[in-house]
């Protein structure tokens, strides 16, 4: 379930008060270390994130790796750059999870134990928790890779606790999650946090926990007519009928069939464990 995006450092927010240390021929990391760390104003955790926010931009994943070592070595806590190299050197999701684990300790070292009691609930909003996040993110989605299935929705509500305004599209993952174990009555909790969703996403999850409870009926079809009107491109890549792409979409809009894609590759597993789902979609969208 875990999304790897080639290009991911390309699509960052530009950095324009880096741009005059951006790395070119003439630039040496060593130089580059030796300006980022004389940054006045700056702790440590701040000066290491300013690597990543450089490596987020460099032109290759030899020198993203690179710098956020050198992050590291100028603060050990500096969650974005073990989530960095989770994405770029992991081999396997093992490698991956220990990574995102280094991750979440170093966030919390970070952020201190305070902010997890007074600012729980808008997490996100501020900008000092989103590698804490992102590493959160990336561990609950190894955790599901290798097996670990509970601790992985532990963590997914978890971050749900702390940004409910869910600015990462967890609910999104948890879902999936969730039905895939059986765990109907938590899927439509979930569902009740966030009924005001009307992304294909969330339209699919609400036909398939339909389907699960009712079967056939006037509720399921009301909601494949939903459904089908928020993205008519799903049921072409969830039965088949069009084969899925090699890599996924890096973006997508409302409606469109990159949309479809990824709502696919995050939900699949959850209609292969739901008996006759397919099968009916499939009788109903021909």
């Amino acid at each position: 379930m875990r999304q790897k995006h080639k290009n991911k450092r390309a699509a960052a927010a530009k950095r324009p008060d880096l741009a005059p240390l951006a790395m070119d021929s003439e630039a040496t990391l060593d130089g580059l270390c030796h300006l980022l760390a004389g940054r006045r104003g700056l702790n440590p955790v701040e000066q290491a994130q300013q690597f990543i926010y450089l490596a987020l931009e460099a032109p290759t994943d030899w020198q993203a790796v690179v710098l956020a070592k050198m992050a590291l070595e100028v603060c050990p806590d500096c969650a974005d750059a073990y989530n960095l190299l989770a994405e770029l050197t992991a081999d396997s999701p093992q490698q991956a999870l220990d990574l995102y684990r280094k991750a979440v300790e170093a966030g919390k070292r970070a952020l201190g134990p305070d902010i997890f009691k007074r600012d729980a609930g808008r997490f996100w909003a501020i900008l000092e928790t989103r590698p804490f996040m992102r590493a959160l993110a990336g561990l609950a989605q190894c955790l599901w890779e290798v097996g670990m299935r509970q601790e992985a929705i532990e963590h997914y509500w978890q971050m749900l606790r702390l940004n409910p305004n869910d600015n990462q599209g967890i609910r999104d993952l948890l879902m999936p999650c969730l039905i895939e174990m059986g765990r109907d009555e938590d899927a439509e909790r979930l569902f009740k946090q966030y009924e005001e969703d009307r992304l294909a996403s969330w339209r699919y999850s609400r036909l398939l926990l339909d389907l699960r409870r009712h079967g056939d009926s006037p509720v399921t079809r009301k909601s494949l007519k939903a459904a089908i009107k928020s993205n008519r491109h799903v049921p072409e890549y969830l039965l088949g009928r069009r084969p899925m792409p090699d890599e996924l979409p890096e973006y997508h809009s409302p409606g469109d069939e990159n949309e479809a894609v990824l709502y696919v590759h995050n939900n699949k597993a959850a209609w292969q464990a739901s008996p006759g789902a397919s099968e009916w979609l499939a009788a109903n969208c021909n």
